[in-house]
């Protein structure tokens, strides 16, 4: 199995930033895609940005391009996420997502919450 436990977030004014991390343990070497998802209060979980095994591609959400970086460090089996330019309606409970090359179902963790107001 895999653990994900994520941290980093708060309460961050507009225009500010947070950096949000992803520590896994477990079966870490059958990682291959991870994720960070977002979801606010009364809307659905929505994927926010991913990363590939080697972190040699990522994808972003139109809402997040230019403003947010995601990143890992498979050394210390950590995802982050680099958040710039906060907008209050990027507040959200964000999560980590894994994906593993010896199990079907997807990975989570239980989510930090990011406030974005002055």
């Amino acid at each position: 199995q895999v653990q994900l436990v994520e941290s980093g977030g708060g309460l961050v004014q507009p225009g500010g930033s947070l950096r949000l991390s992803c520590q896994a343990s477990g079966v870490t070497f059958t990682l291959t895609a991870m994720s960070w998802y977002r979801q606010a209060p009364g809307k659905e979980r929505e994927l926010v940005a991913t990363i590939t095994s080697t972190g040699g591609s990522t994808n972003y959400a139109d809402s997040v391009k230019g403003r947010f970086t995601i990143s890992r460090d498979n050394a210390k089996n950590t995802l982050y996420l680099q958040m710039t330019s906060l907008k209050p309606e990027d507040a959200a409970v964000y999560y980590c997502n894994a994906k593993s090359s010896w199990y079907a179902a997807d990975f989570w963790g239980q989510g930090t919450q990011v406030t974005v107001s002055s």
